[in-house]
């Protein structure tokens, strides 16, 4: 009989393995479900060193977030440096979420949305990065449509598209969301 063997835990610093844990706890399981030592047991850790670097779950949450905000933007920034049109440019937001839905990172949909829903209190510490998170994502489309119109149809189109790929009801929502957008930032070109 073949026994399971247990996954290894993340490398790096205790954390950068904290963070690494929840990222693949929070994102497999949600924010709620997963208990703190279940965090600390996947990273190799103990439990006062989450404490002595988050004082606590909250903190860990905040760190999960502002890592996934960075990851996110590296990856979308690598696929806007690489595009050569505007409009490439523009569209490259969709670009980074194929990339991301076909890696496996986006099982729950948007981490941030996801994290909206479970943490209800709004003065939650990761509401702070929650916002940001949808702000920056706003700024950056701006800049590049240079529309805020734009911009704010372009997000809406993202956001589906994350819903599409959670709940799995459309065919291909990313590919979908992409080819509206192009139509809408033609229209408004043309408009």
């Amino acid at each position: 009989m073949a026994t399971q063997r247990k996954p290894a835990p993340p490398r790096g610093t205790a954390r950068e393995r904290l963070i690494a844990a929840a990222d693949e706890l929070f994102r497999r399981d949600g924010i709620a479900a997963t208990p703190v030592d279940k965090a600390v047991g996947r990273a190799g850790v103990a439990t006062m060193t989450l404490y002595h670097h988050f004082a606590g779950k909250d903190g860990l949450v905040v760190a999960y977030l502002e890592h996934r905000h960075e990851r996110w933007t590296e990856s979308w920034t690598a696929r806007t440096e690489a595009a050569e049109s505007t409009m490439d440019k523009s569209l490259s937001i969709f670009d980074a979420l194929r990339a991301w839905a076909d890696s496996g990172e986006v099982e729950r949909g948007c981490a941030f949305v996801d994290a909206a829903a479970e943490l209800t209190d709004r003065e939650h510490p990761a509401w702070a990065v929650i916002n940001r998170h949808k702000a920056d994502l706003l700024a950056r489309l701006t800049e590049i449509t240079g529309s805020a119109e734009a911009a704010e149809r372009v997000l809406l189109l993202y956001e589906g598209a994350l819903t599409g790929l959670l709940i799995g009801h459309l065919d291909d929502p990313v590919g979908q969301a992409r080819a509206a957008a192009r139509s809408v930032l033609d229209h408004l070109a043309c408009g």
